[in-house]
């Protein structure tokens, strides 16, 4: 089964840009780990606020916020798509690097993606 791609692009044929199920769920993860609640209109509550983390320095506290934040959106908006096990972010120079560690309720499959964006000016 073929997705639209996150964020929505053209591709090299000039039709709009497709995903495979491995993409999808990937992007679907991106989209609840880069949104700030209060930034989509009709679900105020979606995403997990991760951004607002990228200037709080590192320390242990940061680092059991993020896994406490991260999970709690995926488990939220996610939970019936996949079960996450493990959660890592850094924060460096205005980048936000987040490694996630989950399992595809559907397969069975184990995936680890990385994620990586600069914090919004």
């Amino acid at each position: 089964m073929t997705y639209l791609d996150h964020p929505l692009r053209v591709d090299a044929r000039g039709a709009t840009a497709a995903v495979d199920d491995r993409g999808w769920l990937r992007d679907l993860v991106e989209q609840v780990l880069f949104t700030a609640p209060g930034e989509r209109v009709h679900r105020p509550d979606f995403g997990s606020g991760l951004l607002q983390l990228v200037f709080a320095g590192q320390t242990a506290e940061l680092g059991a916020t993020v896994q406490f934040l991260v999970q709690g959106a995926l488990h939220q908006w996610l939970g019936h798509l996949i079960e996450v096990e493990s959660v890592a972010a850094e924060a460096s120079d205005g980048v936000l690097v987040v490694m996630v560690s989950y399992v595809v309720r559907r397969t069975g499959e184990r995936r680890e993606d990385r994620f990586e964006q600069e914090a919004p000016l």
